[in-house]
C-alpha cells in the first residue's frame, strides 16, 4: 500500500504543479492558433457544416466537444484547455506508475521518470491550451502499449485482442490527429516483431497480429484520405525539395537531428542562453543518441523482451518522433528548431522508455547471467547518463519557473491591447498575438477573432 500511494501519488503532485505553473505565467487571452480556432469555429459551435468536412480527421474531432462544452460553460477560457492538457498528462504518468508497480521499478528510478514526465521543457505545448489534445493522445498511446503489453507477455485481461483491435480506430481517427503515423509505426513493427519471433520458436505464424495490424492500418488510410482533403498552406521558407537540399547542404540536416536529441537533455533556450558554439549541442545530442543505443544493447543482453516490451515500444516511438520532426521541419532551414518546446511531448517518449530499460536491466546484470562481465561499469554509465538527462530537466524547468513571471507580464499586456484591439494596428495585432506573423494578413485574422469575441461576450471579454 505504501509503495502505492508513493507511485500513485507522484502523477498527483506532478498535476498539482503543472496547474501551479500555468497559472504563474498565463493570463487568460487568446493568441496563436486561438486565432484560427476562433475565426472557424465561433460562435456557432454546433453548426454541422464546421464539422462534417472532408479533412475533419486533421481537426481532431474530440477538440469539437471540448470546444463547445469551454464555449457554452466556460465562456471560450483558455485556462480550460490548459486544465484538461495537465490532467491528460498526469493520466499518462498515472499508466507509467501502473507499470511502475507491476515491474518493481524502483523508487528512485521512479522519480527520474516523474520528473521527465513532468519536466518543464514542454511548457511551450503546456501554455498553449489549443494542444491540450495532444497530451490525451499519447495518454490513449500508452494505455494501448500497455494492453500490447499485457498481450505480449501472457498475461492479457478478458477484452485486450478487442481492445488491441478497436484502439487504432479511436485514436486514430478521433485523437491523434498527425501524431497517428508514428503511433501506427511502431504498433506495426511491435507486431512484425512478435510475429517472428512466434515463427522462429514455434514455425507457425500468429494470425492475431496480422489482424491487429490490418486494424491499426485501415484508420491510418482514412486519416491520410483526409489529410489529401486539406487545403496546402506555405510552411517554411525552403524553395527547394527535400533532396535538393540534403545535397547542397548534408550539414545542416546532421545538425538538426543530433540537436533535436540534444533538447531532452537541456531546453532550447536555456542552451541558447548557454552555449555559443555547436559543440555541447553535438555532445549532447550524441550522448542522448548513445544513450538509446545503450538501452537497446541492454535490453536484448538481458533478455528484457522475454519478460517486457513496453519500454521498447516506447524508445520506437521517440526515434521515430525525432525522424518525423526532421522530416517535416527542415524547411524552416533552423537548426535548432527541432529543439522547440512543442517537440518534448514527443521525444520524451523515448527517454522514459530508455530509463525504463536502465531500471530493468540494472537487475538483470548479476554475476553468470546475460553475459556481463562489467556489470559495475554498465551501471555506472547508465546512472551517469540518467543523471545527465535529469540534472537537465531540473535545470530546464528551474530557468522556466523563474521566467513565469515575465510570460505572464507579457500575456497581460497582450490582454490590454485585446480589449483595445479596435484602436490598434494590424501590425500590432500580428506581433502581439504571434500569428502567423510572416504573413501581412494575419493583423486582420487577429482583428476579426477579436470582433467574435467582443460580439460574443468570450474569453477576455467575458
Amino acid at each position: 500500500m505504501k509503495n502505492k500511494i508513493w507511485y500513485y501519488g507522484l502523477p498527483v503532485l506532478g498535476v498539482l504543479f503543472g496547474l501551479w505553473y500555468v497559472k504563474q505565467a498565463f493570463v487568460d487571452v487568446v493568441y496563436s492558433d486561438y486565432i484560427r480556432l476562433v475565426n472557424s469555429y465561433l460562435p456557432d459551435v454546433w453548426n454541422p457544416r464546421k464539422f462534417f468536412v472532408g479533412d475533419i480527421l486533421t481537426r481532431i474531432p474530440l477538440n469539437y466537444g471540448a470546444r463547445i462544452i469551454n464555449v457554452i460553460f466556460f465562456d471560450y477560457r483558455i485556462r480550460f484547455d490548459q486544465v484538461l492538457g495537465v490532467i491528460s498528462l498526469g493520466l499518462s504518468a498515472v499508466l507509467l506508475a501502473s507499470y511502475a508497480i507491476k515491474k518493481n521499478i524502483g523508487a528512485l528510478w521512479f522519480l527520474c521518470l516523474m520528473a521527465v514526465m513532468f519536466s518543464l521543457n514542454k511548457w511551450e505545448m503546456m501554455i498553449n491550451g489549443s494542444g491540450w489534445i495532444h497530451f490525451f493522445a499519447f495518454a490513449g498511446f500508452y494505455y494501448h502499449y500497455l494492453v500490447l503489453e499485457r498481450v505480449w507477455t501472457g498475461c492479457q485481461k478478458k477484452g485486450d485482442h478487442r481492445r488491441l483491435l478497436l484502439l487504432p480506430w479511436v485514436l486514430t481517427l478521433a485523437v491523434a490527429g498527425p501524431y497517428c503515423a508514428v503511433y501506427t509505426a511502431v504498433l506495426w513493427l511491435t507486431y512484425g516483431l512478435k510475429a517472428g519471433m512466434v515463427w522462429m520458436k514455434e514455425k507457425r505464424w500468429n494470425k492475431d497480429y496480422l489482424a491487429y495490424a490490418v486494424s491499426s492500418a485501415v484508420p491510418l488510410l482514412l486519416y491520410i484520405w483526409s489529410n489529401s482533403c486539406v487545403i496546402d498552406e506555405p510552411k517554411g521558407i525552403a524553395e527547394v525539395s527535400f533532396t535538393e537540399q540534403l545535397l547542397s547542404t548534408p550539414g545542416y540536416f546532421l545538425r538538426f537531428f543530433i540537436k533535436s536529441f540534444a533538447s531532452m537533455a537541456v531546453g532550447v533556450e536555456c542552451a541558447e542562453a548557454a552555449f555559443h558554439t555547436n559543440l555541447p549541442y553535438l555532445a549532447l545530442g550524441l550522448m542522448v543518441i548513445g544513450s538509446y543505443g545503450a538501452a537497446v544493447v541492454l535490453y536484448i543482453r538481458c533478455r528484457l523482451y522475454e519478460k517486457t516490451v513496453f519500454p521498447l515500444i516506447l524508445m520506437g516511438a521517440g526515434i521515430l518522433n525525432h525522424v518525423l520532426i526532421l522530416l517535416s521541419r527542415w524547411v524552416y532551414l533552423n537548426e535548432n528548431y527541432g529543439m522547440s518546446s512543442r517537440y518534448a511531448l514527443q521525444f520524451q517518449t523515448g527517454i522514459l522508455g530508455i530509463i525504463l530499460t536502465f531500471a530493468l536491466a540494472g537487475r538483470g546484470m548479476k554475476k553468470g547471467k546475460a553475459g556481463f562481465r562489467g556489470r559495475a561499469a554498465v551501471r555506472a554509465v547508465t546512472v551517469a547518463v540518467t543523471a545527465v538527462i535529469l540534472g537537465g530537466n531540473i535545470y530546464t524547468t528551474r530557468e522556466e519557473l523563474r521566467k513565469a513571471p515575465a510570460r505572464a507580464e507579457y500575456c497581460a499586456r497582450r490582454a490590454e491591447i485585446a480589449l483595445d484591439f479596435e484602436n490598434r494596428t494590424d501590425d500590432e495585432l500580428r506581433e502581439n498575438f504571434e500569428y502567423r506573423t510572416g504573413n501581412p494578413q494575419s493583423g486582420q485574422a487577429v482583428r476579426e477573432a477579436l470582433t467574435i469575441l467582443k460580439e460574443n461576450h468570450l474569453n477576455i471579454f467575458r
